[in-house]
């Protein structure tokens, strides 16, 4: 089994840092102590736990949530574990209920850690009380997260959240093989002395000095390997974090590494990938299969009473669904998460700041903002209304076909098609569509296979249609036949 890689998340000044710095000091000798300095942005630690599959876990030393969302957003799927760090002063604030969001999105397992035990003022069932708003059950709320009071400071229940986390990570049971192709994600990039460093873990495979590895198909070659201690090492293998010294280009944070080029195919799925994500729009979440028609919201507000005046007016909008709501100015954390979730941004008596503004034109998110809340209330509505009438039409969807080809047989136009769902029957109403929207209304007048009239035909095969009234039909339309 595979060491679990772990992120920390939570509010500013809860106690993160603090928590790092006292799992990494108690796990290494004063001969080593030197080797802490070196901030490679995760690192590895041996419990003394030898009951579970594993003794080991990684930690990553990232900025929060913002770098995790940075990664989410990429399709890093870096972490296994994360642990939600609550002071138990303060319970729940707003980056807090970012954090929240931000794990529920990657759909990993998370452990709720509630820190400051040592001082007097900790109230531990405020917090569990003040989690179940933000739908984060508990064990004895009626869920199963784990929850672990610790002081970050003194160390007090640290050594029980280590056999949490070992023993989710059993339960979870992460498999690797040494022997396949490598698969490494970047955690950080920097340049110093030595040039350009790149920090990373690896999930797959293994990592030798000397290795020719690719980032978005660029060569490396391994010219030096650097562990968490800050030593040279021969070789990485699963779940270790690690420096690479080699690229001659800065790489970015979140893509990955690996020990094989991809074809020019998967270059082109992967360039398809990220021109959807780019290009995500209103028109867009239309044009999602029916069983993703959702519109995908984030909701930044000026105040909680705003916030919850305009979660409680959409509740009951269908086709909504919140991806996280907060509290303060639009940030890159937003755009990040507007991103992972295919979500558009909308702001009530805020702004988003220029960071969060150059990256959403960059990445092509929206992001609309209003003063008055009939406004924004009216606009949601209206998508959903779309949506709904949109899911209904598809509901009464017969056969779908796309234009291969044109031919002009005996001065008629004919065109070549192939049916891609469901069946089509002649004398069916037609609707064309180009790029997604309906062009024209027409009927399918006749019907062939090669050459043979037929009344009807289904998914897979090819034909050849004549439509009534004529319209302007190009190759790669789509012809539908509604009920």
């Amino acid at each position: 089994m595979r060491p679990p890689v772990i992120t920390i998340l939570g509010h500013v000044d809860h106690g993160k840092t603090t928590l790092l710095d006292y799992i990494r000091k108690s796990n290494i000798t004063d001969q080593e102590h030197g080797g802490i300095t070196q901030k490679i942005g995760a690192y590895e630690i041996t419990t003394s736990f030898n009951d579970y599959k594993t003794n080991k876990i990684t930690f990553i030393d990232t900025p929060g949530h913002k770098a995790f969302a940075k990664l989410r957003s990429r399709g890093a799927n870096v972490a296994d574990i994360a642990i939600l760090l609550i002071d138990g002063k303060d319970s729940v604030m707003p980056q807090t209920i970012e954090s929240i969001y931000h794990i529920k999105n990657a759909k990993i397992p998370f452990i709720v850690a509630i820190n400051k035990i040592d001082l007097p003022e900790v109230n531990i069932e405020k917090v569990k009380n003040d989690l179940l708003k933000y739908e984060v059950l508990v064990e004895g709320k009626g869920g199963k997260i784990p929850v672990c009071p610790i002081s970050a400071k003194t160390g007090q229940g640290v050594k029980e959240l280590l056999e949490t986390i070992l023993f989710i990570a059993s339960e979870l049971n992460i498999q690797y093989d040494i022997n396949s192709p490598v698969e490494a994600y970047i955690i950080e990039t920097k340049k110093d002395r030595r040039g350009i460093v790149v920090s990373s873990i690896i999930k797959n495979g293994r990592i030798k000095v000397g290795d020719v590895l690719y980032n978005n198909e660029k060569k490396i070659k391994v010219r030096s390997l650097i562990n968490d201690q800050g030593k040279s090492i021969n070789e990485v293998v699963p779940s270790m974090p690690f420096e690479i010294l080699g690229f001659d280009f800065l790489p970015e944070v979140g893509t990955i590494i690996t020990s094989e080029i991809k074809t020019q195919g998967q270059k082109e799925d992967t360039n398809k990938i990220n021109q959807q994500k780019s290009n995500f729009s209103l028109e867009a979440i239309l044009e999602t299969p029916k069983q993703e028609k959702k519109l995908s919201i984030i909701i930044k507000t000026d105040s909680q009473g705003s916030l919850e005046a305009i979660e409680e007016s959409i509740k009951n909008i269908p086709n909504i669904e919140i991806a996280l709501k907060a509290v303060g100015e639009i940030s890159k954390s937003d755009v990040f998460l507007a991103k992972t979730t295919k979500s558009i941004i909308l702001g009530f008596n805020t702004k988003a700041n220029l960071e969060a503004e150059n990256l959403a034109k960059q990445e092509k998110i929206i992001i609309k903002t209003y003063n008055i809340i009939y406004e924004l209330l009216d606009e949601i509505s209206e998508v959903a209304s779309l949506l709904k009438e949109k899911e209904e039409k598809e509901k009464n969807l017969k056969g779908e076909a796309k234009i291969l080809a044109t031919f002009i047989i005996e001065k008629e136009t004919v065109y070549g098609v192939k049916v891609t769902k469901g069946k089509i029957n002649l004398d069916d109403p037609i609707e064309i569509y180009r790029d997604n929207k309906l062009i024209g209304k027409t009927k399918l007048i006749s019907l062939k296979i090669r050459a043979k009239s037929v009344n009807e035909v289904k998914k897979d095969q090819e034909a050849g249609m004549m439509f009534y009234p004529l319209l302007d039909i190009k190759v790669g339309d789509v012809v539908k036949s509604i009920l």
